[in-house]
C-alpha cells in the first residue's frame, strides 16, 4: 500500500546539522555541529513521553519528519527550527521510490 503525500504540505524550514568532533586540548574530543544545508520539511508529532529526573518533569517527543529524498541524511544527524532540535534516530524512503524521506526524529523538552 502507497502512502499517499502531498509534497505542499512540506512548509517547515529546517537546518540539516552534522556531528563534528574537535580536539579539546586535553586529549579528548568535543562534538560541535556543522550546518549541512537548508531543507523544507513537514514537521508530524508523533507521541510525548513523559518522565521525572532529579525532581524535575522533561518529556521526550518523538516526530517523524518527511524531506525531499537526499542520500546524506543518516541517523546521529539532527534537524534544527530555531532553538528547537530534533535528533534524527531513523532514516527510511517510505516507498522505496526515492522522492521522500521519513526521519524518525525525537525533540528533548523541559
Amino acid at each position: 500500500m502507497t502512502h499517499i503525500f502531498d509534497p505542499g504540505r512540506m512548509t517547515a524550514r529546517l537546518v540539516l546539522e552534522a556531528p563534528v568532533e574537535m580536539p579539546d586540548g586535553q586529549g579528548g574530543a568535543a562534538v560541535t555541529w556543522q550546518a549541512v544545508r537548508s531543507l523544507w520539511a513537514r514537521v508530524e508529532p508523533v507521541r510525548v513521553s513523559e518522565r521525572q529526573e532529579a525532581g524535575a518533569e522533561s518529556a521526550t517527543i518523538s516526530h517523524r519528519i518527511w524531506i525531499w529524498f537526499r542520500e546524506d541524511v543518516v541517523a546521529g544527524q539532527r534537524f534544527r527550527k530555531g532553538a528547537r532540535l530534533f535528533a534524527v534516530k531513523l532514516v527510511r524512503d517510505p516507498d522505496e521510490t526515492r522522492r521522500f524521506l521519513v526521519c524518525h526524529c525525537e525533540e528533548a523538552a523541559g
